[in-house]
């Protein structure tokens, strides 16, 4: 076996992911093949807690802006990251990697509740936990989620998964001449405003001291390089 350069890390998959090649809803080719990468990583040792977005099929912030009220929207796009997260607990479970959904908003029916000391008991267990519902409240992103839980677990590292192969100074979809960054300290990407993630996410993260790598989901194979301590993506850092 290989030797991993992290024991437990945090994995955040954004919901636009799951879409594939659509705009809207989740592709079974797409959850399958992230649910195979997972479970190659997992066969490796790694303790794996993940954080999944919902904008494939609600996004808060831009209901908002179109006037809904921002509480109520970021509330029903906490609720689509449950849909994922049970999707994703569905596509890992029929290829035998024992999985736990765990929600903020309590939905005892559907997940467990949100408790730390159990979430923590799963991966010691090698289950792997999907941590859904964001945190709970409104005004909070995924990615603000994905820093809490990392700290709360001890996890060593978040994976951010995109589209895109790392941090770039500009859209690289828009513009052919955007250059891409190897390497960040979180002040860089808070004085340049790069979509890293948002504010309170990169601050948490500085403030801990857990590094962040951004890189693409598209190629296959990469959740396991990064694990592996190969140079994949952009990596931030103090």
């Amino acid at each position: 076996m290989k030797r991993t350069h992290y024991q437990r890390i945090l994995l955040k998959i954004s919901g636009e992911i799951l879409t594939g090649r659509g705009e809207y809803g989740i592709d079974p080719a797409v959850l399958q093949q992230i649910a195979q990468e997972i479970k190659e990583v997992k066969a490796l040792g790694v303790e794996i807690a993940i954080v999944i977005g919902g904008g494939n099929i609600f996004r808060g912030i831009a209901a908002s802006s179109k006037g809904m009220d921002r509480a109520s929207a970021d509330t029903m796009g906490m609720l689509a990251t449950v849909m994922n997260g049970i999707a994703l607990q569905d596509a890992l479970e029929k290829i035998d990697v024992q999985t736990r959904v765990q929600t903020a908003i309590e939905m005892r029916e559907v997940a467990e509740p949100y408790i730390r000391r159990r979430a923590m008991r799963h991966l010691e267990k090698g289950r792997v936990v999907i941590f859904a519902g964001g945190t709970g409240n409104p005004y909070f992103t995924t990615d603000t989620t994905a820093s809490l839980r990392a700290m709360e677990i001890g996890a060593e590292v978040i994976l951010k998964a995109t589209k895109v192969d790392g941090v770039y100074d500009s859209d690289p979809l828009i513009n052919k001449r955007a250059k891409k960054f190897d390497e960040l300290s979180y002040l860089d990407v808070l004085k340049k405003q790069l979509k890293v993630m948002d504010t309170t996410a990169i601050s948490l993260c500085m403030d801990h001291r857990i590094p962040i790598i951004v890189f693409s989901l598209k190629k296959k194979g990469n959740i396991k390089r990064v694990v592996l301590g190969e140079k994949v993506g952009t990596k931030v850092r103090g």
